[in-house]
């Protein structure tokens, strides 16, 4: 038997590490530095069709409350979180106030009567994730026809809804917060998460939303509590416990 030529002897023991440098990294959410208007925010913007989109809020019974735990949860089932933000306005149990709905199951009823706060701030709307879509539908008009929400999280106010900024935004208001929220573009796949790196009005943030982003509904997450956790620009945002969590996992390789 001749010779084996010595790059055919080399094959198999070179495979396993080329397959290691050809492997697709870990997938991230594009996030980025963005402007609008002379104000600093920071945009993730996420697929819902190829993204793992989920909402978490407890494990084991207990509130989970931050992304360090969130992320120990999920390495114990194998699963990386490449990104998070708080996700909904809770009470100081950390409940939701609204409705919130996780792995299709409704653990909070949908409140649809104006009350007070920002929550109450009518019209305001749910953050819903379907299978291969996602949406932001006001409130009255979820309870007249509910999707079918995998995951969803009541807040409020509405910072755009079909087009327009809420009718109770003040564009000469002096009220200015660090804010969060997202919006769902027209295509029902494209999902912004933002969350301004300066105190911005309601009518500042609305506007980003609608006039730079083009998402035609957009909803307020949150203020003073607002957090983003993005690794890929080396961002975990600590301070106040938190209630409802949205991120996005990746099984490890």
């Amino acid at each position: 038997m001749g010779k084996i030529p010595r790059h055919r002897r080399l094959a198999p023991l070179l495979a396993p590490l080329l397959a290691l440098f050809a492997a697709p990294a870990l997938a991230a959410p594009e996030c980025r530095d963005i402007a609008h208007e002379g104000r600093a925010y920071t945009l993730c913007t996420l697929d819902a069709a190829d993204d793992d989109i989920r909402l978490f809020h407890k494990t084991d019974g207990k509130v989970i409350g931050s992304f360090n735990r969130l992320e120990t949860m999920l390495e114990a089932e194998g699963l990386s979180l490449t990104f998070a933000m708080n996700a909904g306005m809770y009470h100081e149990d950390r409940s939701p106030v609204g409705l919130y709905v996780e792995q299709g199951r409704e653990t909070a009823p949908l409140v649809a009567n104006p009350g007070p706060g920002n929550f109450g701030l009518v019209p305001n709307g749910v953050f819903c994730l379907m299978e291969g879509r996602a949406a932001v539908v006001e409130t009255l008009a979820y309870r007249a026809n509910p999707p079918a929400c995998r995951y969803a999280s009541q807040s409020g106010p509405m910072l755009v809804l079909n087009g327009k900024l809420h009718p109770r935004f003040l564009k000469n208001s002096t009220s200015r917060h660090f804010r969060n929220g997202v919006g769902v573009g027209a295509d029902g796949r494209t999902v912004h998460f933002v969350i301004s790196d300066e105190p911005v009005t309601f009518w500042e943030f609305g506007s980003l939303f609608r006039d730079q982003l083009g998402t035609p509904n957009a909803l307020y997450f949150d203020g003073s509590v607002s957090r983003l956790f993005a690794p890929a620009i080396g961002r975990n945002d600590t301070g106040f416990p938190l209630g409802p969590l949205v991120g996005a996992v990746v099984r490890k390789p």
